[in-house]
C-alpha cells in the first residue's frame, strides 16, 4: 500500500490525502488514501478523487470484507475502454456474479462499477504493475480534466 502511495506522489501535480485523527474529515476515512490531480496542493471543489485506498468496509460497501487487519481496496476511475479491456464488461451493464474479496484481481468496484470505477484488494504479483499504470492513466486523466476546465471559454 505504501508503494502505491509513494509511486502517486511522485507523479506530477499529484495530491495524496490521508485522513488522519483530529483533522477536517469524517473518521470513517481515517487512514485512507484519496488521490486528485492538484497542482496548486489543494483538494479541488467539486472533484472527485481518481483513486483511492480504502482500508476498511464502509457503510454500503462491505463486499470486500476490508475489515480483517491487513485487508486494503484500491480503487481507480478508468475510462470506458479500458475498463472493458480489464474486466470483459460494461460499465453500465454489468454482468456479474463477482467475488469481490478475492485478492490480487481486477475487477469492477462492487459499488461504483457501474460509474467505470475497478477495484483490485491487496494487491500483489499479479496485479500491482497494472494497478500502478491505471493510476497512471488515471492520473493524466484527471490532468486533462483540469486543464479542460480552465481554458478559456470553458464552463
Amino acid at each position: 500500500m505504501e508503494q502505491i502511495i509513494a509511486t502517486v506522489r511522485d507523479l506530477d501535480g499529484a495530491l495524496v490525502v490521508i485522513p488522519e485523527p483530529g483533522g477536517d474529515f469524517p473518521e470513517l476515512t481515517w487512514g485512507d488514501a484519496f488521490f486528485y490531480y492538484a497542482p496548486d496542493g489543494r483538494i479541488p471543489h467539486n472533484v472527485q478523487p481518481y483513486g483511492t485506498i480504502i482500508t476498511k468496509n464502509y457503510p454500503d460497501d462491505d463486499a470486500s470484507d476490508l475489515d480483517p487487519p491487513g485487508r486494503w481496496r484500491v480503487n481507480v476511475h478508468l475510462d470506458r475502454a479500458t475498463f472493458r479491456e480489464l474486466t470483459g464488461e460494461e460499465p453500465r451493464d454489468l454482468g456479474g456474479p463477482h467475488d469481490y474479496a478475492a485478492t490480487d484481481s481486477v475487477m469492477p468496484h462492487p459499488v461504483y462499477g457501474p460509474l467505470g470505477w475497478v477495484c483490485v484488494v491487496n494487491p500483489a504479483e499479479s496485479t500491482t504493475d497494472t494497478v500502478t499504470h491505471l493510476l497512471h492513466t488515471a492520473h493524466e486523466a484527471a490532468r486533462a480534466r483540469y486543464t479542460r476546465r480552465r481554458e478559456p471559454g470553458s464552463a
